[in-house]
């Protein structure tokens, strides 16, 4: 079973970008080995989104959630979060 990576963001934050692509550079060494999901929690049209960051009880963004646990708070190096991953398989 693939390892879920969540990244919560806003489309105003200025380090989610970074964290996204993080992010994206670990799906794309990974592979099929881990599921990456950008939640936008000021995504008006998901208003789950939202929901699903106070039930993590996230604060700040960006954060990235792994399997369920919050993992990063703030934007990893693409270095970090691989390294981090790997840890996991």
């Amino acid at each position: 079973m693939a390892i879920k990576v969540e990244v919560f963001s806003t489309s105003t934050c200025p380090h989610c970008p970074a964290a996204i692509d993080a992010a994206q550079k670990a799906k794309d060494k990974l592979g099929d080995a881990i599921d990456v999901e950008s939640v936008k929690i000021d995504d008006p049209s998901n208003p789950e989104n939202r929901q699903r960051a106070i039930d993590y009880q996230i604060m700040a963004v960006p954060t990235i959630v792994i399997d369920g646990d919050v993992s990063f708070v703030g934007a990893p190096t693409d270095v970090e979060l691989i390294e981090k991953l790997e840890s996991m398989l």
